[in-house]
């Protein structure tokens, strides 16, 4: 896991070379059969998140930052289980930003959002990045990067450089802060809770530590 407080430049550097080593991204794994404590696995948020979802139904957020290696190794597990999620749950993910040179990968997920491309081309990113060595950390890498992937250029440019897209970047802002999010990749339940590797053990245990989360917010209508 990435964490906020310890962030500079050198760690952003080393998190990209980390990507050719082996992941160390999950503290010793708890007991799997030991129940979830709130203040030790999750956190109980003071003063509740509002949320998009509509009545009846609990969001998920999943926090992440496309040059995070450990996003990256989360990425198809998350996937795996938002695909398994019932009806009622519904799922949101928010690019971070801990560092002004993080706005324009904030910028992509959300021009490929306006597109209807994250389906298609999301998990392409963390590819090209962490498999492929691309640097997509700039606005002429990551319009080349796009156009390469057969998306109308101007389309996206459009999208990238509009007002929505920098409504939604200043709103992924608020979201990390009201969270609380000190690092990723981490979740937010239902405006309720937030858990993460270093809190459950593993990010493993996180999503099973979601699931717990997600019917106790149900419980509370």
């Amino acid at each position: 896991m990435l964490n906020r407080r310890k962030f500079n430049l050198s760690a952003a550097t080393a998190a990209v070379a980390a990507t050719a080593l082996p992941l160390a991204w999950t503290a010793p794994a708890r007991a799997q059969g030991a129940a979830p404590k709130a203040g030790k696995d999750y956190v109980v948020l003071k003063k509740p998140v509002a949320v998009d979802a509509p009545a009846g139904k609990v969001e998920v957020v999943e926090f992440f930052w496309y040059n995070c290696p450990h996003c990256a190794a989360f990425e198809p597990a998350f996937e795996r289980w938002a695909k398994a999620q019932p009806a009622d749950v519904t799922i949101k993910r928010v690019p971070v930003f801990f560092r002004d040179d993080f706005l324009p990968q904030q910028k992509l997920f959300y021009a490929l959002e306006a597109l209807g491309k994250v389906p298609e081309l999301h998990v392409k990113v963390f590819t090209a990045i962490h498999t492929e060595r691309q640097q997509l950390n700039r606005d002429g890498q990551i319009t080349d990067w796009v156009a390469k992937q057969g998306v109308d250029k101007a389309k996206f440019l459009e999208a990238y450089n509009s007002f929505s897209v920098a409504a939604k970047v200043k709103r992924a802002a608020q979201l990390q802060d009201q969270y609380q999010i000190e690092g990723v990749p981490a979740l937010g339940i239902a405006g309720l809770y937030t858990t993460d590797g270093s809190m459950a053990g593993s990010m493993d245990r996180a999503l099973q530590v979601t699931d717990l989360l997600i019917a106790e917010a149900r419980k509370k209508g």
